[in-house]
């Protein structure tokens, strides 16, 4: 009789391939959080819709307040007041530094991301409030050569100029933050990482440069459209509020930042309403120191809706164009995250 025991006698071998035969598969995203999560985070279309329907919340609030605090406008055709003009765009402005910092928040990027981060903002935006005025005087002076404009008078005279060219600058500040940063701000740079990415999926092809173009020209055709409601408006006008609109774009893609179009914008708006007293997109302002008026076809002078309705403003926008080729060199890729 044999007492040896074999413990592993009945035992099958172990076989090392045996247990790894089936591949560890990587964990597949829940169906539902790809809808709105991507490569970049929070996909760029559920952005915009927050982005909005924050905005618009926050401002249909404000025009509540207001409407009970005070009667609107009684003459809106009238010229408008510095006070009036403060008003009016700071509210929107707080809202959109308001709401785009909620979406930073959201998204977990720099707030500076969207247009404000720059390290050279002091010199590009004093180089922007100098071009601005510089262009908008040629364009005028053009007019007036031609004959289209007449010089009528001096209207503010001795302190009064520095007061008002002082409140109007600020005024101008305020419109030219808001309509920059707002169009070309957040909303810019959520576009065109959200084309980028419809790019990629569509062609292959991930274009930092296609999606932040094509995001400028959207948004450049519906600022041009905005400003149809504006009193004494003009095709020639709209036309070129959307060609002012790309020209800011190639300088926020030229710099990175917002800093030269808003001292431009600034400059250009101050000089066209406060220092010539001529129209803006057809509206005009109270306390400027000039009384300018048209002659002629609208077309040539502009008319009522000012210089910007004049076919002149087409050559204005192309030596714009070529000031920002070449005084800002090139030193970011695009924006598109």
């Amino acid at each position: 009789m044999n007492n040896e025991t074999n413990d592993g006698a009945d035992l099958p071998a172990h076989d090392d391939t045996t247990l790894s035969a089936e591949p560890i598969l990587p964990t597949q995203p829940p169906a539902l959080r790809k809808v709105f999560i991507g490569k970049d985070g929070l996909r760029a279309v559920w952005s915009l819709l927050i982005f909005i329907a924050l905005f618009a919340a926050i401002m249909l609030a404000a025009n509540v307040i207001a409407h009970k605090l005070h009667a609107p406008n009684p003459n809106p055709a009238s010229d408008v007041s510095p006070a009036l003009a403060l008003i009016n765009e700071s509210i929107p402005l707080l809202a959109t530094f308001f709401v785009t910092w909620i979406m930073s928040k959201i998204e977990r990027r720099p707030v500076s991301t969207y247009g404000l981060g720059d390290n050279r903002k002091v010199a590009h935006f004093f180089a922007g409030l100098a071009w601005g005025v510089s262009c908008l005087s040629l364009l005028v002076l053009a007019l007036v050569k031609s004959g289209l404009l007449v010089i009528d008078s001096r209207v503010l005279f001795g302190s009064n100029i520095f007061r008002y060219g002082s409140i109007w600058l600020l005024g101008f500040l305020v419109v030219a933050m808001l309509e920059e940063y707002l169009t070309r701000g957040y909303l810019q740079y959520t576009l065109s990482r959200g084309l980028a990415a419809f790019y990629q999926w569509a062609f292959k092809t991930r274009s930092a440069g296609l999606g932040f173009w094509t995001a400028a020209v959207i948004f450049s055709i519906l600022f041009g459209l905005g400003h149809n409601s504006n009193p004494g408006e003009s095709p020639i006008g709209l036309l070129s509020v959307a060609l002012a609109s790309m020209v800011f774009c190639f300088s926020l893609w030229r710099t990175g930042s917002l800093w030269w179009a808003i001292g431009f914008h600034t400059s250009w708006d101050w000089a066209q309403s406060f220092l010539y007293g001529v129209a803006d997109s057809g509206v005009t302002v109270q306390h400027h120191l000039l009384v300018i008026h048209p002659v002629g076809k609208p077309i040539l002078s502009g008319g009522a809706t000012g210089p910007e309705g004049s076919i002149f403003i087409v050559a204005i926008v192309g030596l714009i164009s070529l000031i920002i080729l070449l005084t800002l060199p090139r030193t970011y890729c695009g924006r598109a995250a």
